[in-house]
């Protein structure tokens, strides 16, 4: 995903001189070729995320389009402030790009976890969260949001996610892609774990239960006319993320039932639980830990579904 990140960000900025690029001391030799194509447009922050927060707002104001990047920890919880009232009070124009978001680097410890991102982020007034769930998304969620006439938060992975779109999908802000058709369920899926809930539909599949699977990649605004439809016509949703089932894609589809009446779905959350990974692993072995596997998902949804 970075990698086709700092590709279209070039191709972008070849062009829109608006673009301004600013690193927190991560990335240097990612960006080369952004850097011989703008090298004016390139600023390493170093390891000073709240300040490089602040000199994006400014930008911003100015005119430009600045794109903030580093891990995605330290892209948001570290300037929470800044990016609460620099950003989002002032609903300037600042691309927030976090990288290795949820248990991408689960090996370097809780510090570079990041589970509680969206929640954190997702209470903040003119704040726009977009999960790409696939290299294609990146392309087309960057574009987008640099179009967004207030602050926008692009989660990304790290590196070697699979594709998921076979051909160009119509990527709006706040519009689920269908990415596969099923008539019983409906997963909600958001982000890079996408993979992970086409295969639970698979197991699923083969004990007779059609599922349909939607790469819900904008968590703010909600895709209100998809939830109003899915409702009424499944059986259940599930939501899938790489996050804190509080204050998640789960929540926010929980607190829109609530807000919303009677619902025919019953709706089955998965994310991470409310307690810190301590040990360190693969992202593979931190979703485990979480429960977040193919059968333990498909397990779940079976004993519910019956």
């Amino acid at each position: 995903m970075r990698n086709v990140f700092a590709k279209e960000l070039t191709n972008i900025a070849i062009t829109d001189k608006r673009v301004v690029l600013l690193s927190g001391d991560i990335g240097n030799k990612l960006f080369d070729e952004f850097k011989k194509a703008a090298p004016e447009r390139f600023y390493n922050c170093g390891v000073a995320e709240a300040n490089m927060t602040g000199v994006a707002a400014g930008l911003a104001l100015m005119g430009f389009r600045p794109i903030t990047y580093t891990i995605t920890p330290f892209a948001t919880i570290r300037c929470i402030e800044q990016i609460r009232i620099d950003l989002c009070y002032h609903n300037v124009p600042v691309v927030i790009v976090g990288t290795g978001s949820g248990l991408s680097y689960a090996e370097l410890g809780p510090t570079h976890h990041s589970c509680d991102d969206i929640g954190l982020l997702r209470m903040f007034p003119n704040m726009t969260i977009i999960c790409p769930c696939d290299p294609e998304e990146v392309r087309l969620a960057l574009r987008e949001a640099l179009k967004h006439e207030g602050p926008v938060y692009i989660r990304l992975g790290k590196k070697g996610e699979p594709a998921i779109h076979k051909i160009k999908p119509n990527f709006k802000i706040g519009k689920s892609i269908t990415v596969k058709e099923g008539d019983d369920i409906c997963i909600l899926s958001t982000g890079t774990i996408i993979s992970l809930s086409l295969s639970v539909a698979e197991v699923l599949k083969s004990k007779g239960i059609s599922v349909r699977v939607e790469s819900f990649h904008t968590v703010k605004p909600l895709d209100i006319v998809l939830l109003e439809d899915i409702s009424q016509n499944y059986r259940l949703i599930a939501t899938i993320e790489e996050h804190s089932l509080i204050g998640g894609l789960g929540g926010a589809v929980a607190e829109w039932i609530a807000d919303y009446g009677p619902c025919k779905a019953r709706l089955l959350r998965f994310g991470t639980e409310d307690r810190f990974l301590e040990t360190v692993g693969s992202q593979e072995y931190a979703r485990a830990y979480y429960g977040l596997t193919v059968h333990g998902i498909s397990d779940k949804i079976l004993k519910v579904v019956g």
